[in-house]
């Protein structure tokens, strides 16, 4: 059945009766390539059916098809003629995770964070009828997505409309973690109302038998409140709210949700058709653990193991230092926004259940929640990605920042993220935060400071964020482990005419370029920041007045960051210094390996030695044999030793 699907319409040619066998190819489609090239398995597992029956209905690409977050759009994509570009999913020069325009017309909406799918389909919508155009509007969503503040603002909106809107609620009681909350226990009890549905599937059977006025009775009926609904369902949310609900139904029985969503079509005005499906169906290992298989690196088919066996990320070691933390610190509490497995909170919530809150995919709320337990004599520490954590911007200035409130934040995925791309590159919190007054910004170079970092915040005053990387951590350099001071930098290296300024996980790239250039008889000064804001401006003017150069490396965008602080310093100090700045382009970096990610922006430590041997004036007139600088390692921490005197 799959080597028929090679556009939008081929879904329309198979038989009925063939769809179940359809489904069952795309599942095993999706295992096989996602085992060699890692991606979102679980969730897409879920929308199999959801997807062949709303392809069947639609009309694509006429019709806007509006997937909220993206990351359950493979089967869209293979029913939409991209199968064979699977091959290459989230790598470079392949098709994305996500929805992309860009990548064919059937992708209505470029999408990657949650609770947008209604707003962007309502948009669509008075679109459509402002122009006079004809066509249907379906953006789906998830119960997870539901706990977003964004979702309610546009579904208030909506119920306003007087044409037709199709919301569909993908309800697998999961986002990333199972879904929190009070609109989660209300859809459990939704989906439990069998009294309900048995009720109306009688009724509708009964009266479609009777001759000639059956079948306008039932669709009189659907259009209008039905007093059994309001008694046998409490409350009916949506219904109250003046938007036509239907459900729930088998998210997995493509026969019921095409009648469904056919009926959907009818309706004048907003409608939410409520479907249930399972997150991992169809493969045991992501059946049994959703959350692991939401987003996963390549695996085995047979066990679901990973292929390769990583060394400890970021996330490892933030977790196994929150877990201690828990034990030493008993004010310390920890917030997430439905990412428990994800920020590395499992450990702490198990062991501290009263002391961690999930809050939902809620990072507004997270950070004025935040707010209220520091005001309250706790030390709250709210880990989210950085791509996420935008999405609180005006809370983190108004309602942190301003009080001038200790609250912690735990920035994870800062910097390249690799195969998520474009909507998941975490390159603007140093830009974002950096620009906020009383905020202090770190970033640790390796695991031992990542520790320290997290213990000097605890114990710091008003707002702190650290932010770190994704994947493997860094475990060199544990010979450079100075004491945390505010506000002071860490030297790793003294050396002459150029200084680099390094933030991060960059200081360990940049350490490779220093040992490169020495090799060429270029010998660098090397300077872990650790603090972004406030930066050591004692040791940067002392660095200006000792070398012709400071070049700072940073995974950040180059507006507003690092860089840009140092270069603005400066200036302001007349220091007669040049400034480089080496940070991620103003442009959206595309997904891709981490490495190639930095390779194209010149993150990597080709990329910074090839910089620093433009400057053909810091060039030695002879270079340095190669030979005296074999044991590189030893001879920094000589030079650290010496500091150290010093």
């Amino acid at each position: 059945m799959l080597e028929q699907i090679n556009g939008p319409e081929d879904i329309k040619r198979i038989p009925e009766q063939r769809l179940p066998q359809l489904a069952e190819e795309i599942r095993k489609f999706l295992v096989e390539k996602l085992s060699e090239t890692g991606g979102h398995l679980a969730s897409n597992l879920g929308t199999v059916e959801l997807t062949i029956a709303l392809h069947r209905v639609l009309n694509l690409p006429n019709d806007k098809l509006i997937w909220d977050v993206g990351h359950q759009a493979y089967t869209h994509k293979i029913l939409t003629g991209r199968k064979e570009e699977f091959d290459r999913l989230r790598m470079e020069g392949g098709i994305s995770g996500f929805p992309r325009r860009t990548e064919s017309a059937c992708d209505s909406f470029d999408t990657g964070h949650s609770s947008t799918s209604i707003s962007a389909g309502l948009g669509y919508v008075q679109a459509r009828d402002l122009k006079s155009k004809d066509y249907t509007v379906v953006s789906v969503i998830g119960d997870g997505a539901l706990t977003g503040g964004m979702a309610y603002e546009a579904l208030n909106n909506a119920s306003n409309l007087k044409t037709n809107f199709i919301i569909v609620l993908n309800d697998n009681n999961m986002s990333i973690s199972p879904s929190v909350g009070g609109i989660s226990s209300y859809l459990a009890e939704m989906r439990t109302a069998s009294a309900y549905t048995g009720l109306k599937t009688d009724v509708t059977t009964a009266l479609e038998k009777i001759p000639g006025v059956g079948k306008g009775m039932v669709d009189a009926i659907r259009k209008t409140k039905s007093s059994i609904k309001q008694f046998v369902i409490p409350g009916m949310f949506f219904e109250n709210m003046g938007i036509t609900y239907l459900g729930p139904v088998d998210g997995h029985d493509i026969k019921t949700m095409t009648r469904v969503f056919q009926d959907a079509r009818r309706v004048e005005g907003p409608v939410i058709v409520h479907v249930i499906t399972q997150k991992g169906r169809g493969y045991l290992p992501a059946l049994r653990h959703p959350s692991r298989f939401h987003g996963t690196s390549p695996f085995e088919i047979d066990t679901g193991i990973p292929k390769k066996h990583t060394k400890p990320t970021w996330t490892d070691i933030f977790s196994t230092v929150m877990r201690k933390m828990g034990d030493r610190e008993p004010d310390v509490v920890a917030v997430t926004a439905a990412m428990k497995e994800g920020v590395g909170l499992k450990r702490f919530a198990n062991m501290f259940p009263e002391r961690f809150f999930d809050v939902g995919i809620a990072e507004a709320h997270a950070v004025t929640f935040a707010a209220g337990l520091s005001l309250g004599g706790l030390i709250p520490v709210v880990a989210i990605y950085s791509t996420f954590l935008q999405r609180a911007f005006d809370q983190i200035i108004h309602d942190v920042c301003m009080q001038n409130l200790h609250v912690v934040f735990a920035v994870d995925r800062a910097g390249l993220v690799g195969a998520d791309g474009r909507t998941h590159q975490g390159v603007f919190d140093l830009s974002y935060l950096g620009m906020m007054p009383n905020m202090t910004v770190m970033a640790p170079k390796n695991i031992w400071e990542l520790s320290d970092m997290m213990k000097y915040a605890v114990h710091a005053s008003g707002p702190v964020a650290i932010r770190y990387p994704r994947g493997e951590a860094c475990d060199g350099m544990k010979e450079h482990r100075e004491r945390i001071e505010p506000h002071k930098a860490e030297v790793i290296h003294r050396g002459e005419k150029i200084a680099i300024l390094a933030v991060g996980n960059m200081v360990s790239t940049a350490g490779e370029a220093v040992r490169d250039l020495q090799r060429q008889g270029i010998n660098p000064t090397l300077v872990n920041m650790r603090f972004v804001k406030p930066f050591d401006k004692e040791l940067v003017k002392e660095l200006a007045l000792s070398h012709d150069c400071l070049i700072t490396v940073e995974e950040n965008a180059i507006s507003g960051g690092f860089g840009e602080q140092i270069l603005v310093y400066a200036e302001e100090e007349k220091l007669k210094v040049e400034v480089e700045i080496m940070a991620v382009p103003d442009q959206f970096v595309s997904h891709g390996s981490v490495k190639h990610q930095q390779e194209i922006t010149g993150l990597d430590t080709q990329g910074i030695v090839s910089r620093i041997l433009l400057h053909e004036r810091f060039h030695p007139k002879e270079k340095i044999d190669a030979k005296e600088c074999t044991n590189e390692e030893e001879s920094l921490s000589e030079e650290k030793l010496e500091n150290s005197k010093r």
